[in-house]
């Protein structure tokens, strides 16, 4: 049997175990004590949300790796108003400085009942802010947030809520969940 670990990954936190700075929790090493374990796949330190980490290095392939297409599911906190042109794009796929990207899924939402982050995303009065759910099939470095911004709704919070079958739900930000696969 195979380990896998659902990891909420703090903001702030790296995805990796070794690198951060003595004496503040900037590493898994501070959240995960399994040994044995590696991520699959990565966030960005400023990004929150799922993170896989397995004992298994077949599982961590079919994860990570672009060529098995796993879909990822993000909510996504923009800046602006996401309307039916700019979710569109989205759909469609979207021109980055390294290609296009694959057609993703694209639609508002409300926004959704998550935990507070520390620290918050910046609020401005003057600048309407919106929640879109975005699910892709790649993985490229930053592509969400280039993504919506190509679009020009700049990402203000990014939670990667679900990676095929697993989801972040009910695992609390700096906590996860083991199980057997």
């Amino acid at each position: 049997m195979s380990r896998l670990i659902l990891l909420n990954k703090p903001f702030g936190v790296l995805s990796q175990f070794t690198g951060g700075k003595e004496g503040v929790v900037d590493t898994l090493a501070h959240l995960v004590d399994v040994p044995g374990v590696y991520p699959a796949g990565r966030l960005d330190k400023d990004s929150e949300g799922l993170l896989l980490l397995t004992d298994d290095g077949r599982l961590q392939s079919r994860i990570a790796e672009p060529r098995y297409k796993m879909a990822k599911t993000y909510l996504v906190q923009v800046e602006g108003d996401a309307g039916d042109d700019a979710l569109e794009k989205l759909a469609r796929g979207v021109e980055l400085k390294d290609g296009m990207t694959r057609p993703a899924r694209a639609k508002r939402i409300e926004p959704p009942p998550v935990w507070d982050r520390e620290p918050p995303v910046r609020y401005r009065k003057s600048v309407p802010d919106s929640w879109i759910a975005l699910e892709i099939t790649e993985g490229r470095n930053r592509q969400v947030r280039r993504m919506t911004a190509a679009v020009g709704l700049p990402t203000l919070r990014l939670i990667r809520w679900r990676i095929g079958d697993w989801s972040v739900d009910r695992i609390a930000p700096g906590t996860y969940r083991e199980i057997e696969v």
